[in-house]
């Protein structure tokens, strides 16, 4: 296994295919798929914590020039990542969502 958190995501990318798609959600702890799409509900105390992380999320995804779908609330956000230009998941969802796990932890 690769780690992803260390990749960068690729400006052209080819749609995965199931099998190598469950493979690589093992990497990311916690995530989900929902049909074509990376899907984590992370709950925070509060409004604030909401906040520094939709700001990670936005950093990470600057760089990276990958962008989720959030859903924000007072005390959780859900992260939806799905590369609109294949139809379904490209290893870019996977690195970034790395990228999250990884910031979190450190």
């Amino acid at each position: 296994m690769t780690n992803l958190a260390a990749r960068r995501c690729k400006p052209s990318v080819t749609k995965l295919a199931d099998d190598d798609a469950t493979k690589l959600l093992a990497q990311v702890p916690g995530w989900q798929l929902e049909g074509a799409t990376l899907v984590k509900i992370f709950p925070f105390k509060n409004y604030y914590e909401t906040m520094a992380f939709v700001n990670l999320i936005a950093w990470i995804a600057h760089r990276d020039d990958h962008h989720p779908d959030m859903t924000v609330g007072y005390n959780k956000c859900r992260v939806a990542f799905s590369t609109h230009s294949v139809g379904g998941l490209s290893e870019n969802d996977f690195i970034c969502a790395a990228k999250i796990e990884a910031a979190l932890a450190a």
